[in-house]
């Protein structure tokens, strides 16, 4: 199993290691992330957020017990070794609950960890940032920080080896409506003095409950890097936040970024010599497996190889259908709103492909190219010679490699450098 510890000991002595955290439960996106990790001899964290998966099912029907053993299933069936993945739960607090009494939601939430604990969860991030019925949107970091550390308890009490957990903390989340930038263009990072205070709040927190502050091995902070729905907020490469200052009394723990995704390349080695060891990315993967789809689509239809309607038509009668997932965050102020159904970069399309209609028409797009020659003067009109190149060696036909590969080209940046320990 991965050693985060050492990964974040290397980070803070001043090596530019990260490992990347993955967090979807899209099975090809997931596959074509462990089989890169394989290829390349990295390890990988896969993480599972509250929303998602949950001692009630989630919005995948997954329980914690249940996306352990299905990430593990996708594993074998593509010959990864177990032993270089480790597992994450984010945004672990009452936050699929905030609808009800604050006892109540904690209530729920306790439950929660207890189950991603006892099922083999080690890197848990713990946020109970936002307030539930009753409360303001965003809570004083007191509060937060004292119900951390109490859902820490309870993953303690119920890991099978509890020295080996890691905790999170801290949440810096873009506000509704998405990511405001500044005068420059550019996303405001945390400051050190706003990073130094949830660090102090949760170090009385957890002395309070007897809990070694040396068990908190992250902290998530903003490092100015963001996406709103048709725009990427670029990482200013020249630009330091010092919030490394911020962890001066703190030798066991590093920075954790969230929203990474559809950075440069440049981005992801320049984050770690800031001290983010841990790089969450998830939206870009399936983005670029819609992409991948899309593009394949397109060659279909070219060639007057299709035998029913469009990928795109289809999906944009599963999501009229059923508008739940996107419909609080496509208000058409950007693009059509067709665009940001299908293109945003928060990637709302994710939710619908689990639907049978959609699985249906994803079938019958591949199995239409299957039997198909697909040169590479084609082919190069949609996909990378790199993709085309590694496909044509896969196990998977021609089309679904392709589709994987280009899965495979959102993740590779974030394996800019050896983080075996």
């Amino acid at each position: 199993m991965p050693d985060l510890r050492r990964i974040i000991a290397r980070n803070r002595a001043g090596e530019a290691v990260a490992i990347p955290s993955v967090c979807t439960a899209h099975a090809q996106a997931l596959e074509a992330s462990l089989t890169l990790a394989e290829a390349l001899d990295q390890p990988l964290v896969v993480e599972a957020t509250s929303n998602q998966v949950n001692q009630d099912g989630g919005y995948t029907g997954l329980t914690p017990a249940g996306f352990i053993g299905f990430v593990r299933d996708i594993a074998a069936r593509a010959g990864v070794s177990p032993s270089r993945l480790l597992f994450g739960g984010d945004h672990l607090g009452p936050q699929a609950w905030r609808r009800l009494p604050a006892g109540q939601a904690m209530d729920k939430a306790h439950r929660m960890v207890v189950d991603y604990a006892a099922a083999g969860f080690t890197k848990i991030h713990l946020d109970c940032s936002e307030g539930c019925a009753g409360e303001p949107a965003q809570l004083p970091d007191a509060v937060t920080a004292a119900r951390s550390a109490a859902l820490a308890a309870t993953a303690l009490a119920h890991a099978p080896d509890p020295a080996a957990l890691l905790f999170v903390i801290g949440t810096e989340v873009p506000p509704p409506g998405g990511a405001r930038a500044d005068d420059h263009g550019d996303i405001p990072p945390t400051t050190p003095d706003s990073a130094a205070a949830t660090l102090a709040a949760h170090r009385d927190a957890f002395r309070a409950a007897n809990i070694p502050l040396d068990l908190i091995g992250g902290l998530v902070v903003q490092p100015g890097v963001e996406f709103s729905p048709m725009e990427v907020h670029h990482l200013p490469l020249a630009r330091d936040p010092h919030l490394l200052d911020a962890l001066t009394d703190w030798p066991s723990l590093c920075l954790e970024a969230h929203s990474t995704d559809y950075q440069h390349p440049a981005a992801y080695p320049r984050l770690a010599e800031l001290g983010f060891a841990f790089q969450k990315v998830g939206p870009a993967l399936t983005f670029a497996w819609r992409e991948a789809l899309y593009a394949l689509d397109t060659i279909r239809a070219q060639n007057g190889w299709a035998s029913g309607p469009s990928l795109p038509d289809t999906m944009e009668a599963v999501m009229l259908a059923n508008p739940a997932h996107w419909q609080a965050h496509v208000h058409g102020q950007t693009a059509d709103p067709r665009t940001e159904r299908h293109f945003g970069l928060a990637d709302r399309i994710r939710y619908y492909w689990p639907a049978p209609a959609a699985e249906q028409a994803v079938a019958r797009l591949l199995a239409d190219l299957d039997d198909r020659r697909l040169p590479d003067p084609l082919l190069a009109a949609h996909f990378r010679a790199e993709e085309i190149a590694l496909a044509r060696e896969s196990r998977h036909s021609l089309p679904r490699a392709l589709a994987l590969a280009r899965v495979q080209t959102a993740l590779r940046p974030y394996f800019f450098t050896g983080t075996r320990p």
